[in-house]
């Protein structure tokens, strides 16, 4: 019971993945196969399925979009400020994440790469972003490498020659993908951003306290 209080939020939210990317794959499934009826090809089994460009093209393309996101986040709001905003660093004072953890190295209590120092700190202190960063462009690779597969298996059947990686990268139909789903990432960051100065939620630490001003930036 401990374990399931004190994570909760994690537990509840990768559930919330496997179900829906199930329900994604199922949904896919059939859809992909109505595709292959309509142009007289043979229809895929679940499995088959799983392992197709049509279905990695579809998970990743929308992986991308969402790492990329929180990447520009989490380096956005180390420069960049909003009135206003519960995710802003105060405006004109200094925030405990920009202290230096170098004057932490005989803490006890620290995480071992700061009591270390050096090339393992100097990872470590930028080490959401780099993870993230690899994320995206790992995803980014693994959709272009299914829309990639899936336009081959299209070309194959209409007898035409087959595109490399590259040549996929470099079409107008791998970056409408991307850009389709970066646009609203955005907006939706913006959004969140904007509304978080004017509404609150009663309970969430994304939101500031309800009697707290409009005006009031950052977190406590």
């Amino acid at each position: 019971m401990r374990f399931l209080r004190y994570n909760g939020l994690s537990i509840v939210m990768f559930s919330c993945f496997a179900v829906f990317l199930f329900f994604h794959s199922c949904s896919g499934h059939v859809q992909h196969n109505e595709e292959l009826v309509e142009h007289r090809q043979i229809t895929l089994n679940y499995a088959t399925y799983l392992g197709s460009g049509a279905f990695v093209e579809s998970v990743f393309e929308n992986w991308e979009s969402e790492f990329l996101q929180m990447l520009a986040y989490v380096l956005l709001t180390i420069w960049l400020k909003q009135k206003g905003s519960p995710e802003s660093k105060k405006l004109n004072q200094k925030e405990p994440e920009d202290e230096d953890p170098r004057r932490h190295r005989t803490d006890p209590n620290a995480p071992w790469p700061v009591r270390k120092g050096g090339l393992v700190l100097v990872l470590y202190e930028n080490s959401l972003s780099i993870a993230l960063l690899l994320l995206f462009v790992g995803s980014f690779v693994l959709h272009a490498y299914g829309g990639m597969r899936d336009q081959n298996d299209q070309l194959f059947y209409q007898g035409k020659h087959l595109i490399s990686l590259f040549d996929y990268m470099s079409s107008a139909k791998c970056w409408f993908e991307s850009f389709q789903n970066w646009q609203s990432e955005f907006l939706s960051v913006a959004v969140l951003v904007v509304l978080q100065i004017f509404l609150r939620q009663k309970g969430s630490p994304e939101s500031k306290p309800v009697a707290e001003s409009n005006s009031y930036t950052g977190h406590d």
